[in-house]
């Protein structure tokens, strides 16, 4: 290992940097010219910025990065392979530092895609004829630590036909030329795709491509965010929208713009291409990437840090309610940290009980993965209820904004009026604007959307819970185990063992 390697990383300055690259992003009809510096995504990248520093920050360098086996070069830790359960653990150790500055808010902060792209080291030869096109990428990722997005699935438009029918919206290629092909179409969730370097664009495992039909939408191939012809078109922005920190203290910084990627004859240089025209392999990527395990275990790091955090907010706001001690506030508070208690279990049994990867690699296992996948909106969903139990009409019981603070006429009476039962008025409502913003607010409202969907609709979680174990022989196994129960009686009574005599 060298002893002085090479560190490329991206710092914040130069993240910031990296986003001024001509790429068109639309907002309210307008094209922004700037997102570094526009009030819509302005400090959504500066929180991303923030993340950058912590690779470079002495006192988080070492906790944060590693010198890669395959580049030689200093990365994030979960921005390559791991080989060990060591290695896993220490991957969600950086995990967790970056999910920390944002309380858990971030969603799809660059580790998020780390879980596909990381894989990109030892898949190569899956993407024959394109593992040149694998390996450059993956060089380009780490050594970098690029933030990358993803669109994977198509627009709910006519899901009742089959894909090959409705090629005026799917992405498809319209073209083929020597250095690459055009595509036209729409993809999303590009969720934060206005703040990142580039897009993954593929399709999700069940797609159902028919071959000989879809076969010019069977694709996957990243696409720089500046590559003309896409055009990002943007969700309303929660950070415009907010008043103040005061006020939104997390949709202010936090908001991680959804948008519709959409390719006008876009080019793609065959560098940029994984698969193309090949129906079999953009079904099979999923699982052979190690994206569904690693980036379950992401996911799970993050909702841990959330669930801290909201445990943290409900105890603070009921004692500021003076209500902390009531019998059913405290038994809410209870299933919450059992939540929070739970989730980290699992990320401890996905690291250091590993399942064998490509190429002496190591993938969170995938029993507790799913487990986890079909669990977490249901944690989400019950934190979301104890707010509203357990706070009720204080979350609304607000000023309005900042302002009304500063108001000379107001303030006496708020300061009288609004106080907590263990602090003044100022931190009474700083908090529960700071609760109602998590949980109430259409930042919260979108959270609460995104941690019941992100990994797949209710009934799919569940169905691919079913199929990985029906493909692992578990339920062979756990009924072979019904049988052997069985077996141990009859009717004429006990057939073996101790109950029959036998010893």
């Amino acid at each position: 290992m060298p002893t002085n390697p090479p560190n490329d990383l991206l710092t914040g300055d130069a993240y910031l940097e990296s986003l001024r690259d001509g790429r068109e992003v639309y907002l309210y009809g307008e094209k922004v010219a700037d997102v570094t510096a526009h009030p819509a995504f302005r400090e959504a990248a500066r929180s991303t910025a923030h993340l950058y520093d912590a690779l470079h920050d002495p006192s988080s360098q070492d906790l944060m990065t590693t010198v890669d086996r395959y580049t030689g070069a200093r990365v994030h830790r979960f921005f390559t392979p791991s080989h060990s359960a060591e290695e896993l653990l220490a991957a969600r150790d950086a995990i967790e530092h970056w999910a920390r500055l944002s309380y858990g808010f971030m969603n799809r902060t660059p580790d998020y895609k780390a879980s596909f792209m990381a894989g990109l080291a030892v898949t190569q030869d899956f993407y024959e004829p394109f593992s040149s096109s694998a390996r450059g990428w993956y060089e380009r990722y780490a050594r970098r630590g690029l933030s990358i997005s993803h669109v994977i699935v198509n627009p709910p438009v006519d899901r009742n036909r089959p894909a090959h029918d409705i090629r005026d919206v799917y992405l498809r290629v319209v073209e083929e030329r020597d250095g690459g092909i055009v595509v036209s179409g729409a993809k999303l969730m590009g969720t934060a795709a206005a703040l990142t370097h580039a897009s993954f664009v593929g399709q999700i495992h069940l797609a159902n491509l028919e071959a000989g039909k879809a076969d010019d939408m069977a694709l996957a191939f990243i696409a720089p965010l500046n590559t003309p012809g896409m055009k990002v078109i943007c969700r309303p922005s929660y950070e415009r929208k907010a008043n103040s920190p005061y006020d939104n203290p997390l949709s202010a910084r936090f908001d991680e713009n959804d948008s519709v990627l959409v390719f006008d004859r876009a080019f793609i240089p065959w560098e940029n291409i994984l698969i193309y025209r090949d129906t079999e392999k953009i079904h099979q990527y999923f699982p052979r990437s190690g994206l569904l395990s690693r980036g379950f275990f992401q996911g799970a790091i993050r909702m841990a840090v959330k669930l801290e955090f909201m445990a943290g907010l409900l105890d603070r706001g009921t004692r500021l309610n003076g209500t902390h001690e009531f019998r059913g506030v405290r038994a809410g508070l209870g299933e919450l940290l059992a939540w929070r208690h739970l989730t980290w279990a699992v990320t401890t049994a996905m690291a250091t009980d590993p399942e064998p990867g490509p190429g002496g690699t190591v993938l969170p296992r995938m029993d507790y993965s799913a487990g986890y996948r079909a669990l977490a909106p249901l944690s989400w969903d019950r934190t979301h209820a104890f707010f509203e139990e357990h706070l009720a009409a204080a979350l609304l019981m607000t000023p309005a904004s900042a302002d009304d603070m500063r108001n000379e006429e107001l303030r006496p009476l708020i300061d009288r009026y609004y106080r907590g039962s263990a602090g003044t008025a100022e931190e009474r409502v700083k908090l529960f604007k700071l609760a109602w913003d998590a949980i109430g607010s259409e930042f919260g409202g979108r959270h609460e959307l995104y941690e019941r969907n992100y990994a797949g609709g209710p009934d799919q979680v569940r169905l691919d819970t079913l199929d990985w174990s029906r493909g692992k022989g578990l339920l062979d196994e756990y009924g072979a185990f019904v049988q052997q129960c069985m077996d141990d009686y009859d009717l004429d009574g006990w057939r073996r063992g101790r109950w029959s005599g036998e010893h």
